[in-house]
């Protein structure tokens, strides 16, 4: 079964997690690519999700202004 899409807000909540984590006292240089990787990856999708919320709402635009 296919893992259903997080809604927008919990994926930045998700963000903000994983950028806090490198002004963590947790932080470890040892993981931090990984980590980094990971932020930048779930920070695509986020942008991703974003374009598509800005596409919508320009479709909407245009069809009031008719």
């Amino acid at each position: 079964m296919a893992e259903e899409k997080k809604k927008l807000n919990d994926k930045i909540a998700e963000l903000d997690k994983k950028v806090e984590w490198f002004y963590s006292d947790d932080f470890k240089l040892e993981q931090a690519v990984e980590k980094y990787k990971e932020a930048a990856a779930l920070a695509k999708d986020i942008e991703k999700d974003l374009t598509e919320l800005k596409n919508e709402i320009e479709v909407l635009s245009e069809d009031f202004t008719k």
